[in-house]
């Protein structure tokens, strides 16, 4: 029997960390606006993971209202400002990290793309990936 993989994510400083056991449910980026404002970034890189999970320091929380209505509760360091991670309120099966929390380029590569109709047009993505033009929901 194989012994479950424990990945640890943590903000700039560190003060604030996650740690997930288990591959990702699923690593996707998002070109949505509120991402790209949320980031710094054109995107968000995000790994879904399953409970449980552990988190360590203290986080300053900003709740947000997506598109389709789900209310997400992101949690920030509230010294270095990075973001880490993110659940959806009512939904206790999964939470979403930040892929460069990690700061593992072995990390698994994303398999899924949402909000395209918002990505810049000169990011180039793998064609492998399963491309949205909205959250397929």
């Amino acid at each position: 029997m194989t012994e479950a993989i424990t990945r640890s994510a943590s903000c700039q400083c560190g003060q604030l960390r996650i740690e997930v056991e288990g591959e990702p449910l699923g690593v996707g980026v998002c070109h949505c606006l509120a991402c790209q404002r949320r980031t710094g970034s054109v995107f968000a890189a995000l790994a879904r993971f399953a409970p449980p999970y552990h988190v360590e320091g203290t986080a300053t929380e900003y709740l947000r209202r997506g598109d389709q209505g789900a209310l997400f509760r992101f949690r920030f360091c509230p010294l270095c400002g990075s973001n880490l991670f993110h659940t959806e309120e009512g939904v206790d099966s999964s939470v979403s990290v930040a892929v460069g929390a990690f700061a593992d380029p072995a990390f698994p590569a994303p398999s899924v793309s949402v909000y395209d109709c918002r990505r810049h047009p000169w990011v180039a993505l793998p064609n492998a990936l399963k491309s949205f033009d909205t959250d397929p929901g």
